[in-house]
């Protein structure tokens, strides 16, 4: 059965009989992991499977696991330093910067694989102009320079460690105060200021190949009207035209306030595909997500199929062998170096708080 173009969440830490009959609806083609689904690395490694056997081929299992107060699996796992740490290193010391950043994320991807999760949401592409707080230190650094290194860096290693990864937020979330999950933010810079600066990240990373893209829930008036996400301007004509991405674009959660300007959640989802996304999330809404799935039973895109299979994951080491490797080993000195380098500031998500697509 070819993998449909719906990414949803799932209530529990195991399936139920609804969770099996609605991931087999044909329009359906991936499941985003939060931390609510997570009790122990043995047991997401199990549902990961639970998954996987459902269809052939398996659908896309993803996460947020970028580190720092986005970082979905925790315990049992090595807790991943901030983005923003790398920048700081970075301005000392570039290609230190560079290296730790690569080891680690070599380190998130091998530990997702070991259990079965194809790729995470990252990384954050976002320039931290200290605007932003939902961005924050969730981005490199403020330095067009030191994002592009680092993300770079970033690709490579998870590239190693059998994992694909996903730019966010294009082009550019890192110009506005406002929370997209909240609101609907505005950037109304001039767009010759944007493709100078926000654009460069990832313009760099889709020339070193990056396999996918999520856009923001951002106007730009000065360009478009609608939100990124639903902007064929921005995702063909830009995009797809202008900087010749070739790979997957997931739009960000439809359930998001700032998506609201897509209209219903059906017309949020038909927007989205019309303007050029290829996978939609839904998350922490199953009427909705039912909905959207039903509307899309007919929906076939060959193109986007095939840009899908380029985000399962290659390769899976058992955990206890993945400790004993060199490269492990050398990615933990790494987190303990950076911990060393600054002090521990991840302000971690309230564990009580609503979980949420970052």
């Amino acid at each position: 059965m070819s993998p449909g173009p719906i990414m949803l969440d799932l209530a529990g830490t195991a399936l139920d009989a609804v969770d099996r009959e609605l991931l087999r609806h044909p329009a359906v083609g991936g499941v985003i992991l939060f931390s609510r689904n997570f009790e122990s690395p043995e047991q997401i490694a199990d549902l990961a499977s639970s998954i996987h056997v459902l269809r052939e081929p398996g659908l896309l299992i993803g996460v947020d696991q970028e580190g720092g107060r986005v970082q979905r699996f925790r315990d049992g796992f090595t807790r991943l330093p901030p983005a923003g740490r790398f920048g700081r290193l970075h301005a000392l010391d570039p290609a230190r910067a560079r290296a730790a950043c690569r080891s680690i994320a070599w380190l998130m991807a091998a530990e997702l694989r070991a259990v079965g999760v194809d790729f995470s949401f990252a990384p954050v592409l976002d320039l931290d102009r200290a605007i932003s707080q939902v961005i924050g230190d969730r981005g490199f650094a403020a330095q067009v320079e030191s994002v592009r290194e680092l993300a770079v860096a970033w690709m490579d290693g998870a590239r190693h460690g059998g994992m694909a990864s996903v730019g966010k937020h294009f082009p550019g979330h890192g110009g506005v105060a406002a929370d997209s999950h909240a609101e609907l933010p505005t950037d109304a810079r001039a767009f010759a200021e944007i493709e100078r600066e926000d654009l460069a990240p990832f313009r760099c990373l889709i020339d070193h190949g990056l396999e996918a893209m999520m856009p923001a829930h951002v106007v730009y008036p000065s360009i478009d009207r609608r939100p990124a996400g639903f902007s064929s301007i921005w995702l063909r004509d830009i995009l797809r035209g202008g900087l010749d991405f070739q790979g997957v674009i997931f739009s960000d959660d439809l359930n998001m306030m700032a998506a609201g300007a897509g209209g219903g959640y059906v017309e949020r989802a038909q927007s989205a595909i019309q303007a050029g996304c290829d996978m939609l999330l839904i998350c922490n809404n199953r009427p909705a997500a039912v909905a959207i799935v039903d509307a899309f039973g007919e929906h076939h895109d060959p193109v986007a199929q095939l840009r899908q299979l380029r985000m399962h994951g290659r390769g899976q080491v058992d955990r206890v062998s993945l400790h004993e490797r060199p490269e492990w080993q050398r990615a933990i000195r790494y987190v303990a170096q950076l911990e060393e380098f600054e002090t521990l500031a991840l302000g971690l998500d309230d564990p009580t708080s609503p979980e949420r697509a970052e």
